[in-house]
């Protein structure tokens, strides 16, 4: 009698054991924010928490959200409209909720594949789904330019960033300005000149163009400086990043675009880790 007693208490400890191991398993898989009652408003109805940094600062979102003012649409005095209609409606009596997207590739943060300014690599593939993946996820340098000028090779040299920096985020006055905040595309806004491009190539190993702004070309040299950064096909430029509030410094940077056959472009998620 007595060993089988000792087998009942030893199956309801370990009973108990499991139960607590699969609640913490649960609590690690889903950490706060997900099923907790801190989503919750006043009167008890569910008000959806949304953040932009995540574990007490570790985890910073540096892409913009997509909104009709969202600038980067056909219209270059408005914004992309609307991207999202409801195709199917539980309220009009579906079994689920289905909506339909369309968006330009080159508004919001987004990335350029090498088919964008150079047509026989279009021609050839050259897409988003041919970016290395490698080059949007690692160790990267989030610097700030001087706010007066564009990204000159004098500005570049200035900057002295090290060789073997793979990864640069460019922060430049189009923050200050929260340019990405206006609907309408304004041609004031900072970026390369060709002698910047050319001096970052020839002078660095960056892999990885990180710019605030829908264009990592200064409007007067759009497609110049287009084209030295995507010749070679070893630079990726990922456009309109969000870096205010941000310390300049080195993180970890994981940017992943959708896999769209086929496209120049792609809106992309980017995250910085410290």
């Amino acid at each position: 009698m007595r060993p089988l007693l000792i087998l009942l208490v030893c199956t309801k400890v370990l009973a108990i054991a499991l139960f607590a191991l699969a609640l913490s398993s649960a609590n690690d898989a889903y950490p706060s924010g997900y099923g907790d009652d801190s989503c919750a408003g006043n009167d008890g109805e569910l008000v959806p928490l949304k953040r932009e940094v995540y574990d007490n600062g570790r985890i910073i979102d540096i892409t913009h959200k997509f909104t009709p003012d969202t600038p980067g649409g056909e219209d270059p005095d408005e914004g992309i409209g609307e991207f999202l209609s409801l195709s199917l409606s539980m309220k009009n009596g579906s079994l689920y909720n289905f909506s339909v997207m369309k968006l330009p590739v080159h508004a919001g943060t987004h990335v350029d594949a090498p088919g964008h300014v150079f047509d026989h690599y279009f021609d050839a593939g050259f897409d988003i789904d041919s970016l290395d993946l490698e080059v949007l996820n690692g160790p990267a340098l989030l610097v700030d330019v001087p706010r007066d000028k564009n990204i000159t090779a004098e500005v570049m040299k200035s900057l002295n960033i090290p060789k073997g920096v793979r990864r640069v985020l460019f922060r430049t006055l189009n923050t200050d300005r929260r340019l990405m905040f206006k609907k309408g595309f304004d041609t004031s806004y900072v970026g390369f000149m060709k002698d910047g491009a050319q001096w970052l190539v020839d002078n660095t190993d960056i892999k990885l163009v990180g710019v605030d702004y829908l264009s990592v070309a200064a409007y007067a040299d759009l497609i110049p400086a287009h084209l030295v950064f995507l010749e070679s096909r070893e630079i990726i430029l990922v456009e309109a990043l969000k870096l205010d509030d941000v310390q300049a410094g080195i993180y970890n940077v994981h940017c992943l675009p959708l896999r769209l056959l086929g496209a120049e472009g792609s809106p992309i998620r980017c995250i910085l880790i410290k």
